[in-house]
């Protein structure tokens, strides 16, 4: 951990979210305005971040886990120290960046909540970085993969599910949609933070099904503890890959 924090990119990444924060809050004159700004950074720059800097660090340090890996060390013991230390890094980075500007303009439980989903997103893509980095031995092979996904995440989501929905238009889709939508961390956030603001029109069509279908705190408790599956999962499947893998 104190290596990623030490790192010029880390330092860099701090200060463009400090700086872009403090901006996007001084512009609005509405902080509620400032805050969906916001939202949209840290549900499209902070997972990107967050995927290729674990990719890349798991990479350069494979010199590093060899040698680990020859100590009397378990190795479940190495790859969860190299998951908790990007993920406090990460997420002390997000906390500076964002947490500082969001409590001085928006202390209220929102802008709590924005701070607690942007670090559930930013753990799930470290864990889902570990699993990318794991499955492939090649570097270039392995950041491409992280690439993929994000843009799966990010872009490819929404434009699946509206495929699904002129396909099978005929038929009653608002509970295979609630099923869908817990595919997409990112999607989730987004539900999380709309439903507390109640924006429902910039919601899209799955968060305004989980809605209508769950209600404010049903919603709130189902998508958490979806949240939290998608760091458990990656993490668990990325753990039980290294300890078997040949180095």
């Amino acid at each position: 951990m104190t290596d990623i924090l030490r790192s010029r990119i880390m330092i860099i990444y701090t200060i463009v979210l400090l700086a872009t924060s403090l901006s996007l809050f001084s512009l609005e004159d509405n902080a509620n305005k400032g805050l969906l700004s916001l939202l949209n950074i840290i549900l499209i720059i902070v997972p990107l971040f967050s995927l290729l800097f674990s990719t890349i660090y798991i990479y350069n340090s494979a010199e590093f886990i060899e040698l680990l890996v020859s100590q009397p060390l378990q190795r479940k013991s190495i790859w969860l120290s190299f998951s908790v230390g990007l993920a406090i890094s990460l997420s002390m980075a997000f906390v500076i960046g964002i947490g500082v500007p969001v409590l001085l303009f928006q202390f209220n439980a929102i802008g709590f909540l924005l701070l607690i989903v942007g670090i559930l997103l930013t753990v799930i893509f470290v864990a889902i970085a570990l699993w990318a980095a794991v499955q492939i031995r090649d570097k270039a092979k392995g950041i491409g993969l992280a690439i993929l996904l994000w843009m799966y995440f990010s872009l490819l989501f929404d434009g699946f599910v509206l495929f699904l929905l002129f396909q099978f238009a005929d038929y009653p889709l608002e509970k295979p949609m609630i099923l869908v939508s817990a595919l997409n961390p990112i999607d989730l956030g987004r539900i999380l933070i709309l439903l507390q603001l109640d924006i429902s029109a910039m919601m899209g069509y799955t968060g305004a099904i989980f809605k209508d279908f769950f209600g404010t705190i049903a919603g709130v408790t189902i998508a958490f503890i979806t949240l939290t599956l998608w760091i458990i999962i990656p993490l668990y499947f990325s753990t039980h890959k290294f300890n078997r893998k040949d180095l």
